[in-house]
């Protein structure tokens, strides 16, 4: 991949461009029970991409609200956002900071580190950009999609129970999301 791609031939204007949490939506898939998968999404999450003239100089910073944590279930997610798994009391945020950014196109590979349950990681999320609209409002909007899998037990995450049958109720492979809109500042 080249090191060298200077973003203003993509559409995105170099500075400040800010997470429309609106139109965003950082997702998760975890394995249940051996066989389903469960799904949801942090509902309270922000960040600001600074772009540089190529994508080296560029970063990304995130910040995601861990009581926002939503699977869909009441129950469940009263029990992930307690001791067992995220402990929100104790570590209210889960944080991303780039370190690089490389690619060419619309392909990247972005690599920082992930910061959960206080943590921390580094991690890449394979990065599709999907290109630069002017909405209705006059607003410059860019967006992404991306991609990572951790392993929970990295994070501190190992709270689980025995199947009888074999196996574990919660899979330690995580597959996190993105589907996030920037707003030009």
């Amino acid at each position: 991949m080249s090191t060298s791609t200077h973003l203003t031939s993509t559409g995105l204007d170099q500075g400040i461009w800010n997470l429309d949490g609106a139109h965003s939506e950082v997702g998760f898939t975890v394995r249940h029970a051996g066989i389903s998968k469960v799904r949801g999404r942090f509902t309270d999450i922000a960040a600001t991409a600074t772009v540089g003239q190529t994508a080296e100089s560029s970063s990304v910073t995130a910040t995601i609200q861990a009581a926002s944590f939503d699977s869909g279930d009441a129950n469940r997610d009263g029990h992930v956002r307690g001791a067992d798994f995220f402990d929100v009391e104790k570590f209210p945020e889960l944080t991303f900071v780039s370190g690089s950014i490389t690619g060419t196109g619309e392909d990247y590979e972005l690599a920082g580190d992930l910061t959960i349950r206080g943590i921390t990681k580094p991690v890449t999320f394979e990065t599709e950009f999907n290109g630069v609209a002017v909405d209705p409002f006059g607003a410059t909007r860019a967006g992404f999609s991306g991609k990572t899998v951790i392993s929970r037990k990295d994070f501190g995450l190992t709270w689980n129970a025995a199947l009888e049958a074999g196996g574990v109720l919660v899979g330690d492979k995580v597959t996190i999301t993105l589907e996030v809109a920037f707003v030009k500042a």
